[in-house]
């Protein structure tokens, strides 16, 4: 068993910077691909980015490509997002997943799920 924990959101301008992370708990987590979804209000959870259990490779949507960075500590088992130049469509609640034999964007492959994390952004 895995278990994540969010933290990080809040409200910020359009244009800002936010740095969400991600506490993983739990035997052997160092070892899972470690990711981030996102909901907005009234749509489908959809993938952020993803990360590969060495921190080796990483994907992004086309959506946050060049804007958010995505990394982790395995000493310190945490994941964090940092999301830069922020805009108003990318309020939502954000998730942290993991997943022990998969590399990629499916949320329908990931086991594990934090409780997400608010971002609101104003315009």
């Amino acid at each position: 068993q895995v278990q994540l924990v969010e933290s990080g959101g809040g409200l910020v301008q359009a244009g800002g910077s936010l740095r969400l992370s991600c506490a993983a708990s739990g035997r052997t987590s160092n070892s899972y691909t470690m990711a981030w979804f996102r909901q907005a209000p009234g749509k489908e959870r959809e993938f952020v980015a993803v990360i590969s259990w060495s921190g080796g490779s990483t994907l992004y949507a086309d959506s946050v490509k060049g804007r958010f960075t995505i990394s982790r500590d395995n000493a310190k088992n945490t994941v964090t997002l940092q999301m830069n130049s922020l805009k108003p469509e990318d309020t939502a609640v954000y998730y942290c997943a993991a997943v022990r034999t998969y590399y990629g964007p499916s949320a329908g492959a990931y086991d594990y799920w934090g409780q997400g994390t608010h971002v609101t952004v104003s315009s």
